[in-house]
Order: C-alpha cells, then structure tokens, then sequence
C-alpha cells in the first residue's frame, strides 16, 4: 500500500513544524524520516499514519485522498492495513504477551485455535516462545519492543509505521528490529521509521531529511 503527504503543513500550538512537506512511501521499501529532535519527524510519521490532521496539504492512502476521512474510515485503516511499532512499545502492562500481541484480533483469537498458532510463531520469531502467559510487567525493555514486533508480525499489515523503534535498545535488539522491519519491506510492506539511529537509517531504501532535502539511499 503506497502512502504519499503532498505539500503538508502542520501548526502545534501556534508554531509551522511541517512546511509544505511531501514524500511517498512505497510497498516493499524502507523510508527513514530524520532529522535533529523537533524536526518534525514523529509528526509526519503521524501524519502519513493518519494519527494526526494536516492543516494543509493532502494525504494519499492507496491512491485514495485520505485527508478528510472521518474517524470510522481512520480506524478501518488502522485496523485492516497499518501496524504500529512505538519508543514506548505500546502495550498494557499488565496483560499478558499473548494478549498484547493478538490485541487488534481479540473476538477473533477468542474463538480461533489457529489465532493462537499465528501469537505463537511471532514469539518463536523474535526469541520468545514460552513467554505467552507472561504479563509484559515482568519484561525488560528489549523484550517488551521484541512483543511489539510480534504484534506487528501477527496483523500482517501493509504499511508498518516505527517511532524509533531501536531508541534505547542494546546491539542485539536494535539488530533484531531493523531485520525485522527489513524483512517485512522485503515481503512487499511499506515501511516507514522515524529515527536518529544512524545504522538503521542506511538500512532504509529512502531518506527525508526534515531539514529540507529528500535522499534517496537506493535507487528508486
């Protein structure tokens, strides 16, 4: 699914943060949003999630205008085609792995034996199988992003959008993040990350520098 912000303008509380701001995430590509902390990034990640509103601009989800969608047509997006991978993981402390993993299928992993096959191959994946009873509580920051990969494996979206993802993580899970989401690019999904890391930003096919110039670390 092609996500694309044309000409974007932004104000928070008074102050322009996206000026004119245009980019197009592409299925089966990598797209770093960087930039120096107030730049913008996380706000247009937001934006092209359609978690914020633009107060110009337009946004294209698919080819379709996307802007105006209501809040019904904003949660059916977010419920059948985005996933979300967040600094802060994103999870309720107190339920259990399982839980948080299949938390967008619930009436479905109720009732479905193979619902509970697909939470246990996404833990296997990201080394922890066996946690499933776990309360996230009782897990350490690299284990609570690897549940937040589960739960992004588990939704098989199309587009994944990563609030730095690998921040405060040791080497061996922000290595197991940026394969995670390279992986998925690789199985056609767009993916789009806001980040300061430098080692996954030359992982991504794309780079916006919010600073003012679009590179392109891969041909396009």
């Amino acid at each position: 699914m092609e996500i694309t912000a044309q000409n974007v303008n932004v104000k928070i509380d008074g102050q322009q943060v996206l000026h004119d701001e245009s980019v197009c995430a592409k299925p089966g590509r990598t797209l770093a949003l960087v930039g120096p902390s107030g730049s913008g990034k996380t706000t247009l990640l937001n934006v092209l999630s359609l978690l914020r509103r633009v107060d110009g601009g337009t946004v294209l989800v698919g080819g379709q205008d996307a802007t105006a969608w209501d809040d019904r047509r904003r949660r059916r997006f977010w419920q059948e085609h985005a996933a979300f991978v967040f600094q802060d993981y994103g999870l309720i402390d107190e339920e259990s792995v399982a839980y948080n993993v299949a938390l967008s299928k619930l009436p479905l992993f109720a009732q479905r034996a193979g619902r509970i096959a697909g939470v246990r191959d996404a833990l296997e994946r990201v080394g922890l199988d066996g946690r499933s009873a776990h309360k996230v509580s009782t897990l350490s920051g690299g284990e609570k992003q690897r549940v937040g990969l589960a739960r992004a494996m588990f939704r098989s979206a199309d587009v994944i959008f990563a609030d730095e993802p690998t921040a405060s993580l040791d080497r061996n899970n922000r290595s197991l993040v940026t394969n995670f989401l390279l992986e998925e690019a690789a199985r056609g999904v767009a993916v789009i990350v806001a980040t300061h890391d430098e080692v996954l930003m030359a992982a991504c096919d794309q780079r916006l520098n919010l600073e003012g110039t679009d590179q392109g670390l891969a041909p396009p």
